[in-house]
């Protein structure tokens, strides 16, 4: 390359590290512990709990929504899922007047209608969680960190094409340790860089996508579900829907040897306000994360549509497994946290040498 080349990639290498450092150091440090969040929410919170009615039968779907209902009088139903592992259904809903992302959530013994204890994470990794996601900002702080990720992109892609021109004359994976701290940190930081360039790559784009979630799926339920909303006028109160039992035992006629994992209401973002939207998801590791919704009409109780995903709704349900790691064991969350740990050393290599070097010119 040129040496107008080379200065080029090396201002925005420079520049698009340093403009997202700060950010990617906190995503890194937040993202280690949250590639363990089962194992660790299992170590903080496990409790011992048991149904009222083990033996006895389960009540109706439509019951267990009319119990959670009447614990918060004026509520409309937002979603409904399932534990795979105890007779829980969650009942998820909201006030018509509450604010935007309000909810109230309450887990329901099937086999009694009694309040269970909720799965829900320890408030430590909730709130890595919430500062991970969007730092407590929302909608905002998602698309930002979104940014930040694209930085990550174009930090990465010029490191690359930096790698070949600076390191011509070494062997891979040279470390000169006999020279200064500044030669040594410059080794290490391209060795590292170029080793997990792979993997930065593929949690930097998912993790890009996952801040997407909302204008991805608002952009579905505004094109791909617009025929369906436009066959009705007016959406249903609560008093006239159909029986979700049937609705939900249509939908399993309808989507055969698949898993149940949640029913959608009308009016959130995962629906229209005319359908029940219920999905279900494969029993593969990588399956479990692709979902495929049943519609049905909120009214009759008939079967509108099976909808499947299109594909930047595929890619979105992908994005979270792939960005924690979490679709392959103990061994692949390991082997993301080791390449966590990297990444972290490449950062704060990458700012140390930013200040070295500027010390050095002064």
């Amino acid at each position: 390359m040129k040496p107008s080349t080379i200065r080029a990639w090396s201002w925005v290498h420079t520049w698009s590290s340093l403009v997202s450092t700060v950010f990617l150091l906190m995503l890194c440090l937040t993202g280690l512990p949250l590639v363990f969040t089962h194992e660790l929410d299992h170590l903080l919170l496990e409790e011992a709990w048991a149904p009222a009615n083990p033996d006895g039968a389960r009540l109706s779907l439509d019951r267990v929504l009319e119990t959670a209902l009447a614990r918060h009088p004026g509520d409309v139903p937002a979603f409904m899922s399932f534990d795979e592992d105890r007779p829980v259904v969650n009942v998820t809903s909201r006030a018509p007047d509450a604010p935007a992302g309000h909810f109230n959530f309450q887990p329901i013994d099937q086999t009694s209608g009694e309040a269970a204890p909720p799965v829900a994470g320890h408030p430590v990794m909730e709130f890595i969680l919430q500062l991970h996601t969007d730092m407590f900002l929302g909608l905002g702080g998602m698309l930002f960190l979104g940014l930040m990720g694209l930085f990550l992109v174009a930090a990465v892609v010029s490191g690359v094409v930096l790698y070949a021109p600076f390191m011509r004359r070494l062997p891979f994976g040279t470390v000169r340790v006999e020279k200064a701290a500044r030669t040594r940190w410059l080794d290490y930081h391209n060795l590292l860089g170029i080793v997990t360039v792979a993997w930065v790559l593929v949690v930097g784009l998912t993790g890009v996508v996952n801040t997407l979630a909302t204008p991805i799926l608002a952009y579905w339920k505004d094109t791909a579900l617009r025929e369906l909303v436009a066959e009705r006028q007016a959406p249903a109160t609560v008093g006239e829907w159909a029986s979700l039992d049937a609705a939900v035992e249509r939908a399993k006629v309808a989507l055969p040897g698949k898993t149940l994992q949640f029913v959608a209401f009308p009016g959130t973002d995962y629906t229209t306000d005319h359908h029940y939207a219920v999905f279900f998801h494969g029993d593969m590791p990588l399956t479990k994360h692709l979902t495929t919704p049943a519609l049905i009409d909120i009214r009759t109780g008939e079967l509108a549509a099976v909808a499947p995903a299109p594909w930047y709704v595929k890619a979105l349900s992908l994005s979270q497994p792939l960005h924690f790691g979490d679709y392959g064991g103990m061994g692949l969350k390991i082997v993301w946290a080791l390449l966590d740990l990297m990444t972290i050393i490449i950062l704060g290599s990458g700012l140390y040498l930013w200040v070295a070097r500027r010390r050095q010119g002064r």
